[in-house]
């Protein structure tokens, strides 16, 4: 049987955007999703340049006798390949698609209920979100839906092989769900003087940053709350002190009597559309 190195192909086929709105294909088959969680149910929390893996599990039932997720990148013998899973738009609706996330590779699947003419699976995939890919601005951080997804690739040849033929289908459709798409944020500490005499005044200088796709970079987050800590020498735990708003480029500075020695810190709590950031601490000596 003959092979061919369709990986890269299929991929762009799969890789179709919601924003063309395709219509449904009259070969797709009748599937159905469901018990949709994207990243266990917490934010998917975005820096400037890693990727982050997110987990996407769902119950996918499909009807007996069809073959889904056989796609790979490998060569493929002629014939078709298919993959059923779940991406993540940005929009009012399909058609009117922003923004979307599609897996890389199809979905593990195991069945866990067969009857006379349907496979139930328990199904697991990747979203390898790359920021440089799939993030280019502000508006992207927020509430995403979920769809899931067919495609449908064939690929044959004549005897000869002087003749190639490729078909594939592809649909996209609404499910339940949401994920939450936040920008990571960033957070120094600084205490000084170093040492500082027992009831002298410290002065902490801090600063928040968070995540810029459009630029790549982190730049200063204004006008947030940042709880400053303390953790006396020999503590397990920190306690808040007070609590801080970033000024201008994201600085932070406040004073606090040197009462006995240990580390400073600043944490923030994120926001809806902000992960949340500790500082590392800086410990400080009280003579």
């Amino acid at each position: 049987m003959r092979k061919y190195a369709i990986g890269a192909v299929v991929s762009g086929a799969l890789a179709v955007s919601a924003l063309a709105a395709p219509s449904a294909s009259a070969t797709t088959p009748d599937l159905s999703f469901s018990n949709v969680v994207v990243n266990k149910g917490k934010a998917i929390v975005v820096g400037t340049s890693a990727v982050v893996n997110v987990p996407v599990t769902f119950t996918l039932a499909h009807p007996v006798g069809l073959v889904l997720n056989n796609l790979s990148d490998a060569p493929v013998t002629e014939g078709t390949a298919s993959i059923a899973g779940i991406a993540l738009y940005r929009g009012t609706t399909l058609a009117k698609a922003v923004n979307e996330m599609e897996p890389d590779n199809a979905p593990k699947c195991t069945p866990t209920a067969t009857t006379a003419t349907t496979v139930t699976e328990s199904c697991t995939e990747i979203l390898a979100v790359d920021p440089e890919n799939y993030l280019y601005e502000a508006a992207d951080a927020g509430t995403w839906k979920v769809a899931a997804l067919y495609g449908r690739v064939s690929l044959g040849s004549d005897d000869d092989g002087n003749h190639v033929s490729f078909d594939y289908g592809y649909d996209m459709w609404g499910v339940p769900g949401t994920a939450q798409v936040k920008r990571a944020a960033r957070l120094t500490a600084d205490a000084g003087p170093e040492p500082v005499k027992k009831g002298g005044t410290l002065t902490v200088k801090g600063k928040l940053t968070r995540a810029d796709w459009n630029s790549a970079t982190y730049t200063g987050f204004k006008g947030q709350p940042a709880a400053l800590q303390f953790k006396a020498k020999g503590a397990t735990a920190y306690k808040t002190v007070k609590t801080v708003t970033s000024g201008t480029a994201g600085a932070l500075t406040t004073t606090v009597k040197a009462s006995a020695a240990g580390t400073y810190r600043f944490t923030f709590a994120g926001t809806t559309t902000t992960g949340t950031a500790t500082a590392t601490g800086d410990y400080i000596d009280v003579k």
